[in-house]
């Protein structure tokens, strides 16, 4: 029965599709949007977090709160990446609209093709942009994937580290005059102290709060908005 409905119901026409397709990126690109305000929201709650660290003098926790904001700062940078890509998909995808006007259906974009690989990399959108692939392959406009970019992209979330240089800039531009010395003084404390292993480096960081559980707080709610 389910066979006989699809043979009976109109296949939709390119600027049905076009239409359809350009009404789901602009929502993706408001939910981007959304995102964008909720990481740099909850940084303004850990740059009040570093300030009062800097106060008590506690340059632990306020490494560790400043490397929080350098990964919400690139996650950030990749979401208006990603925004700006699924723009360009739209004004690909219109383009392929008005050759299909003359030669009456959906011809393949390597362009297109080439975007939406790009953002089933980006872990963000991978899952979303997965879906909108196959619908496109489907309609002819882009070939099917046979790589693993989708498992790529979730599995590689934010594997770069923070640079020294990246974190003093944060500590200084944050805390102002307080943490002046901050860069100096957290290498000096770091020469001085022997390797640790990565469980007690969570404990010393947790020490330098008032309250362990307020750290982890706002790690997990920075880790929310990113993700």
């Amino acid at each position: 029965m389910e066979k006989v409905r699809n043979i009976i119901k109109p296949k939709p026409n390119p600027q049905q599709l076009l239409r359809d397709w350009q009404r789901k990126l602009r929502q993706e690109c408001r939910n981007i949007e959304r995102q964008i305000r909720d990481i740099q929201r909850e940084e303004r709650n850990v740059q009040k977090a570093i300030r009062d660290a800097a106060k008590r003098n506690d340059m632990v926790s306020a490494k560790a709160l400043a490397k929080e904001i350098v990964r919400s700062r690139r996650t950030v940078n990749r979401l208006y990446e990603n925004k700006a890509q699924m723009n360009s998909i739209s004004m690909h995808l219109g383009e392929s609209v008005a050759i299909a006007r003359t030669v009456g259906h959906l011809s393949k974009s390597a362009e297109v093709m080439k975007l939406v690989n790009n953002l089933m990399k980006a872990p963000e959108v991978a899952v979303t942009m997965q879906e909108f692939s196959k619908e496109m392959t489907k309609a002819g406009v882009i070939e099917e994937f046979v790589d693993d970019a989708l498992d790529n992209a979730l599995d590689s979330e934010d594997i770069e580290e923070e640079t020294e240089e990246e974190v003093d800039k944060v500590l200084t531009a944050i805390a102002g005059e307080t943490a002046a010395q901050f860069p100096e003084a957290v290498r000096k404390e770091k020469m001085k102290q022997p390797v640790q292993a990565a469980p007690e480096e969570e404990e010393a960081i947790a020490e330098g709060v008032d309250d362990e559980e307020e750290l982890e707080e706002i790690r997990a709610r920075l880790a929310k908005v990113r993700s």
